[in-house]
């Protein structure tokens, strides 16, 4: 009996040692957004009013990084995520999001990259190109989306309903979706919508509320998100070409001013159903797959910081089944906004209220 007790604990922890506390490197943040290593030790960080941050993971020194672009920094906009490609070296192309204000006094999300030498100083960012200002203007601060992902030859980038339900089904516009370009800007020969004279041809899929976390598998060639639901009905989706994850026509999600369910039903035949959902919403804020040394019985696994129940989720995946799910970290009392990995498999974790952890 004690050994079965055992082998039970060793499938519900993933080890028999317990993991150590993490370890707080900084409180010095303002409302940090995303993250990405550019060298050895050495973390960009972006902060939504529009700074960026190198701070250095063996000094514990924080060091501004000029030439950021302008952004609306209103409710959940400003400067947001960064990412670099898979086979990113130092002073290589660094992918940024941000929401970018219109003269109208409206803003949408856009994409863009940028160089950045950090043995000269001032550090700054040059060589600066815009890729895409998205068509997903609206005066909302609300669901910029924007979390980047890479496979081998494309960058990913999602895009929030801003705000505005119905545009995430309508495919002349950007709002609700995730877009995939070449890593250059330009446009896949192989996108779904190519050829559609009524759609977008950057639309990779549609039908999203908020997908602020995204993550590609590429043992598997797959790629993850995580978005809001409204109350309830936060959803991982398994991302494929031109499919629509049905928001809000389907959703498990209910209306924030009543009991009642959001849309017309749950699934619906013509529309991709979540591979997982969570009710309550634990408000997710980032997405990762784990592989790495530190954490060996992590791997394969799929890691979302929760903003609202305040927890790093861990999701086990069996194929492209969720078949368990490991709710750590909440002693922390933290906003988990961005995750990343260091080359030994180290975990990363952003807060809302400024700091940085080593896990």
């Amino acid at each position: 009996m004690k050994t079965l007790l055992l082998l039970i604990a060793t499938l519900f922890t993933g080890g028999l040692q317990a993991a150590p506390a993490p370890q707080l490197l900084t409180d010095k943040l303002n409302q940090p957004w995303g993250m990405a290593f550019v060298a050895s030790g050495q973390l960009l960080i972006s902060e939504r009013a529009g700074t960026l941050q190198l701070f250095d993971t063996a000094s514990g020194n924080l060091a501004a990084v000029g030439g950021t672009p302008d952004v609306w920094f209103n409710g959940q906009g400003g400067l947001l995520d960064i990412a670099v490609p898979p086979d990113y070296q130092p002073g290589g192309w660094i992918y940024f999001t941000w929401s970018a204000p219109q003269d109208n006094g409206k803003a949408v999300t856009a994409l863009g990259r940028a160089r950045l030498d950090i043995q000269r100083q001032p550090l700054q960012l040059h060589n600066w190109q815009t890729l895409l200002k998205t068509r997903s203007a609206t005066a909302s601060g609300q669901h910029f989306g924007s979390r980047i992902a890479f496979d081998e030859q494309h960058v990913f980038f999602s895009i929030g309903d801003r705000g505005e339900r119905g545009l995430a089904q309508r495919l002349d516009s950007h709002a609700g979706k995730i877009l995939r370009l070449t890593r250059d800007g330009t446009i896949p020969a192989d996108n779904p919508f190519l050829n559609r004279p009524d759609a977008l041809p950057e639309i990779w899929s549609y039908g999203h509320r908020n997908p602020q976390g995204l993550a590609y598998d590429r043992q598997h060639k797959r790629l993850w998100a995580i978005e809001h639901g409204p109350r309830g009905g936060d959803e991982i989706n398994l991302i494929k070409p031109g499919q629509n994850y049905g928001w809000p026509v389907v959703s498990w999600g209910k209306e924030y001013w009543n009991p009642m369910f959001v849309g017309e039903s749950r699934s619906r035949p013509d529309m991709t159903d979540p591979v997982k959902m969570y009710d309550p919403s634990i408000a997710p804020g980032s997405l990762l797959r784990y592989s790495g040394a530190a954490h060996p019985h992590w791997q394969g696994n799929l890691l979302a910081g929760a903003l609202k129940l305040q927890h790093l989720n861990r999701v086990t995946l069996q194929d492209t089944e969720a078949v368990a799910e490991e709710r750590l970290l909440s002693e922390l009392n933290e906003r988990l906004r961005a995750l990343t990995t260091d080359t030994q498999g180290r975990l990363y974790i952003a807060t809302d209220t400024g700091k940085l952890f080593r896990y």
